[in-house]
C-alpha cells in the first residue's frame, strides 16, 4: 500500500499568517530530507520550511500568496527507499521533544547562578552590585547555522529599545533575519559590527533592564541615536541627500528622502531591505512612513520613483569613480553668486565628463585650403539668395566630409558595447554642435550623402533656428554616426573637442584665414582652415586619423573630388 506522507508547516514562532512568497517544488519531484519546499516571510525574517521526510511529491497544498500557520499542509509525498524508516511519528516526536524540555528544566534548576542560555532565549541576566539588571544580549537559536553574517546593526550604545525591537539582521544561506529583543531596555554596550560572524549564545551587546513600570510606559527611542551627540532632525522633516553634489548643489527638499545618518543605520524588516536591494535603493536615503520611522515597502517605491524622475546632472556623477572634491568656502575670500547650470548644461557635463573619461581621446591637427571653395560658394551666393537658402561653407565640409568618411568607413562607426566588435554604419547622420543661450545642442542631419549643397544649407538653418527657441525633440539629437563643431564664428586657431560617444570621431572646426602657402616656386595667399580631428583610440590609430585628415584637406581643396563617389 502507497505510504502518502503530509508534510506540514513547522513550528515558526509567534508568527501566524506568514505569507509565502516562493514555491520550490511541484508535482512529480523527488525531495530529500531538509530539501526546501516553500519560502516564508514574516515582518521579521525570510525562511526556507525543510522537508521533513524524502520522497515524490504527489500533490503541492498551497501557492504563492497564500498565508499558512502551524501545522498547515504544504505538500503531500509519497515515500521512497528508507525514508519510511527514517520518519519517527508524531507521538515519539512529542515525546521526546518533552523529554529534551523536561532534561532542559531540571539542568536550569541545578545552576546556582543566572539561567543558562535556552534554545529560544534571546538574552541572559545578570545582577550587578547596586541591584540594577544588566543583561547580556546574546544570538538566539538560529537552527544549525554558525558563523552568520551580520549585515545590520540596529541599536547603538545609549538607545532605548522596546520588547520584540530589532537589535541585529542576520543573513545566511537560506533566510534574513531580525534578532529581536526580548526585553525592554537601554543598550549600554555593542559587541559587534557589520561584517561580524556571529553564531549561537554569542554576546551583541548588553542591556540595562526596564523595571515592569518603565517598559510599561517608556517608548522606545530610534536605535542608533546615540544620546551623548546633538539630536538628529525628526524623520519628518525632509532633508537632501548629504552627499558631495547636495553640499555643492542643494536639491529640492523632497518627503521621500531624508538625510543620511552619519552611523548608516536605518530600521527596516529583512523583506524591505532584501526588496531594496533588487532596487538598488540605498536605505539611509530612505525617508521612513511607518510605525518609529520605520522604512516601508511604498516607501522604497516612492524613493525610486523620484530619483527616476530627476536628472542626474552633475558632473562629479560620470561613468568612472573619482576621488570626492573638497567643498571650498569661496565667500570667505569676496562676494560670490550662486548661479544655476541650466538644464542642458547639467546633462551635457555627465555625457562630457563620462566620454571624457571612458573614452581615450587623441587630436590630429591639418589645415585644408579652402580657396577655391570658398570662391565657388560665393559665386553661388545671390543665385541661392533668390531661392532663399543662405549657402554657408559648412554644407560644402559636410559633402566632402562624406566624401572622406566612405573612404574611411572605420570613422563611421560605433564600438559594441561588448568591446570586441566594430558596428559599420551605411548611414551618413551628422551630428552638428550648436550654440544657444541655454548651452550646447547637437542636432543630427540625417542622410547627408543623399541630399544636395541647398538642402544641407537650408536644413542647418532649420535646425539651429529650432535650436535657439528650444523646440529640438529628442529624436532630433539622436542617431549620428559622426559629429562636427565648429567654431569658425566666434576665432580660435586649434582646440581638441570630446568625441560624442556612440561616435568614434569628431571634427572640430576652427576659424579660416588667409595665410602665405609656399607652392614651390613662391609664397601665395590661400585661405586656410584649420581642423582638429579628436578620435577614440580604441577604434583609430594614429596613422589612420592623419590619413583621414590629409583625405578630408585635399576634398576640400578641390571639391569636384565628391562627384568621384
Amino acid at each position: 500500500m502507497t505510504n502518502i506522507i503530509q508534510v506540514k508547516v513547522p513550528d515558526i514562532g509567534d508568527a501566524d499568517g506568514a505569507d509565502i512568497i516562493e514555491l520550490l517544488v511541484a508535482v512529480g519531484d523527488i525531495v530529500e530530507v531538509e530539501a526546501p519546499l516553500i519560502v516564508l516571510e514574516t515582518d521579521k525574517a525570510t525562511m526556507e520550511v525543510p522537508s521533513s521526510h524524502a520522497g515524490k511529491v504527489t500533490s503541492v497544498a498551497v501557492k504563492v500568496g497564500d498565508q499558512v500557520s502551524n501545522g498547515d499542509l504544504i505538500v503531500e509525498l509519497e515515500a521512497v527507499g528508507a525514508s519510511e524508516s527514517s520518519s519517527a511519528s508524531e507521538p515519539v516526536k512529542a515525546e521526546v521533544a518533552e523529554k529534551a524540555v523536561e532534561n532542559s528544566a531540571e539542568t536550569a534548576t541545578k545552576s546556582d547562578a543566572v539561567a543558562n542560555t535556552a534554545t529560544d532565549t534571546v538574552v541572559n541576566t545578570v545582577v550587578d552590585t547596586v541591584a540594577n539588571t544588566i543583561i547580556d544580549i546574546v544570538v538566539p537559536d538560529i537552527g544549525d547555522a554558525s558563523d552568520v553574517d551580520v549585515i545590520d546593526v540596529l541599536i547603538a550604545s545609549g538607545a532605548t529599545v522596546a520588547k520584540e525591537q530589532g537589535l541585529i539582521v542576520l543573513e545566511t544561506d537560506k533566510a534574513t533575519m531580525e534578532v529581536p529583543s526580548e526585553v525592554a531596555g537601554e543598550v549600554t554596550e555593542v559587541s559587534v559590527k557589520v561584517g561580524d560572524k556571529v553564531s549561537q549564545g554569542d554576546v551583541i551587546g548588553k542591556m540595562k533592564q526596564a523595571t515592569t513600570a518603565e517598559a510599561a510606559s517608556t517608548p522606545a527611542t530610534p536605535s542608533a541615536e546615540a544620546p551623548k551627540g546633538p539630536s538628529q532632525p525628526t524623520h519628518s522633516a525632509p532633508a537632501v541627500i548629504d552627499n558631495s553634489a547636495a553640499k555643492a548643489a542643494p536639491v529640492p527638499d523632497h518627503p521621500h528622502m531624508k538625510k543620511k545618518r552619519s552611523d548608516g543605520v536605518v530600521h527596516a524588516s529583512p523583506s524591505v531591505r532584501r526588496f531594496a536591494r533588487e532596487l538598488g535603493a540605498d536605505l539611509s536615503q530612505v525617508k521612513g512612513s511607518g510605525i518609529k520611522a520605520r522604512i516601508l515597502k511604498e516607501d522604497v517605491q516612492a524613493f525610486i520613483k523620484f530619483e527616476l524622475s530627476r536628472p542626474k546632472a552633475t558632473a562629479t556623477t560620470g561613468a568612472m569613480a573619482m576621488p570626492e572634491m573638497p567643498v571650498v568656502d569661496h565667500a570667505k575670500w569676496g562676494e560670490v553668486e550662486t548661479q544655476s547650470l541650466t538644464r542642458i548644461q547639467k546633462i551635457s557635463s555627465v555625457n562630457l565628463h563620462r566620454n571624457w573619461v571612458s573614452i581615450p581621446h587623441v587630436t590630429q591637427h591639418e589645415d585644408a585650403d579652402i580657396t577655391d571653395l570658398d570662391a565657388f560658394r560665393k559665386s553661388l551666393k545671390e543665385e541661392a539668395l533668390k531661392a532663399g537658402t543662405r549657402l554657408t561653407p559648412l554644407a560644402f565640409i559636410m559633402k566632402g566630409l562624406v566624401h572622406t568618411l566612405k573612404a574611411f568607413p572605420k570613422f563611421n562607426a560605433s564600438l559594441n558595447n561588448d568591446g570586441e566588435s566594430l558596428i559599420l554604419k551605411h548611414y551618413y547622420h551628422i551630428g552638428v554642435a550648436v550654440e544657444t543661450p541655454d548651452g550646447l545642442t547637437v542636432p543630427v542631419i540625417r542622410d547627408v550623402d543623399k541630399k544636395g549643397i541647398y538642402q544641407l544649407a537650408d536644413e542647418l538653418g532649420e535646425i539651429s533656428a529650432k535650436a535657439r527657441e528650444k523646440k529640438l525633440g529628442a529624436n532630433d539629437m539622436q542617431g549620428s554616426s559622426f559629429t562636427i563643431s565648429s567654431l569658425g564664428g566666434i576665432g580660435g586657431t586649434a582646440f581638441s573637442p570630446i568625441v560624442k560617444w556612440p561616435d568614434v570621431a569628431i571634427l572640430g572646426l576652427s576659424r579660416n584665414s588667409m595665410q602665405p602657402v609656399w607652392n614651390g616656386k613662391e609664397f601665395v595667399p590661400r585661405l586656410m582652415l584649420p581642423m582638429s580631428l579628436s578620435y577614440d583610440h580604441r577604434v583609430i590609430d594614429g596613422a589612420d586619423a592623419a590619413r583621414f585628415v590629409v583625405h578630408l584637406a585635399a576634398t576640400l581643396k578641390d571639391i569636384r573630388r565628391v562627384l568621384l563617389n
